[in-house]
C-alpha cells in the first residue's frame, strides 16, 4: 500500500471516527443509558496494521478480527498496549490453539466440541478465556450459531468447563432492508440475553450483548446492545 493510500486511511478514519461516536452516544441517551456504557469494536478485516496502529493512537482500544491466519499475520506488528483484541469470526477446532493467549474473547462460541478445545488448551495453559454464545436469531442454514430454542441448554453445557467464562451473547441477524423487522431480531436478542441474566447460572455474566454492524449498530443500541462491531463505516470500503 502506498503512502498516499495510507494518508487517505488515515483521513477517513479521522473523519469517520468521531462521527460514529456521536452516532452510538445519541443511539445510547434514545435506549436510556450513558455513551460509555456501550462499547465500539472495531472490526479490522482487511485493515492494515498500518492504519490499525494510527487508529489505536488516536484512542481505539478494541479490536476484533474474523480471520485467524489475518489476525496471526498482523499479531506481532500490532500495538496491543492497552488493546482489547478479540476474534469474532467463525472457528475451526483446529485453530483455536493460535488465539488462545492471544486474544481476550472468542465471539463466536456455537458448539459444544469448540467450547471443550477452548476449555482445554486454557486449562493447558492456566488462563481463562470469555466467550461469547453466537446465537443464529434468523436460523440461516448457512450461518454459524445456537438455534434460540437450544440456547439455554447449550450453555448449561460449557458453563462448567474449566478455563472459560461465559461473558455474553453474539448475533449476525439476517441482512434485511426493513428496520422493523431488522428490530424484532435485536429485541428478540435482547430478552434472550435478559432471560439468561435472570437465570443467575454459576460461571455466567450477561455482561456482553454485541449485535449490530456498520449498517445498523445504532438499531441495535436502541434494542438493547452493549457492543457493536464496525468496520467499513469506520475505516472506509474493504480493499
Amino acid at each position: 500500500m502506498t503512502e498516499k493510500l495510507f494518508a487517505d486511511r488515515f483521513e477517513a478514519f479521522d473523519r469517520n471516527y468521531p462521527e460514529i461516536m456521536e452516532r452510538i452516544a445519541q443511539a445510547a441517551e434514545r435506549s436510556g443509558r450513558r455513551p460509555e456504557d456501550i462499547t465500539m469494536l472495531a472490526a479490522t478485516k482487511t485493515v492494515p496494521v498500518e492504519v490499525i496502529n494510527y487508529a489505536i493512537s488516536k484512542g481505539l482500544t478494541c479490536l476484533g478480527e474474523n480471520r485467524v491466519q489475518e489476525f496471526l499475520d498482523k499479531y506481532d506488528r500490532l500495538d496491543k498496549s492497552g488493546c482489547d483484541l478479540q476474534f469474532i469470526g467463525q472457528l475451526q477446532t483446529n485453530k483455536v490453539k493460535y488465539l488462545v493467549g492471544k486474544v481476550n474473547c472468542i465471539q463466536s462460541v456455537d458448539s459444544v466440541k469448540l467450547a471443550g478445545e477452548i476449555s482445554r488448551l486454557c486449562v493447558r495453559d492456566g488462563l481463562t478465556m470469555d466467550v461469547l454464545v453466537e446465537v443464529n436469531i434468523g436460523r440461516e442454514e448457512n450461518k454459524g450459531g445456537v438455534n434460540p430454542e437450544h440456547l439455554v441448554e447449550f450453555i448449561e453445557q460449557i458453563r462448567v468447563l474449566p478455563g472459560i467464562h461465559v461473558n455474553g451473547l453474539m448475533a449476525i441477524p439476517p441482512i434485511c432492508g426493513d428496520k422493523k423487522i431488522l428490530c424484532r431480531y435485536f429485541s428478540a436478542m435482547k430478552q434472550y440475553y435478559v432471560d439468561i441474566q435472570g437465570k443467575s447460572m454459576d460461571n455466567v455474566d450477561m455482561v456482553c450483548l454485541s449485535m449490530g454492524m456498520s449498517s445498523d449498530f445504532s438499531e441495535a443500541i436502541e434494542c438493547g446492545a452493549t457492543m457493536v462491531r464496525v468496520g467499513s463505516s469506520l475505516f472506509g470500503a474493504r480493499l
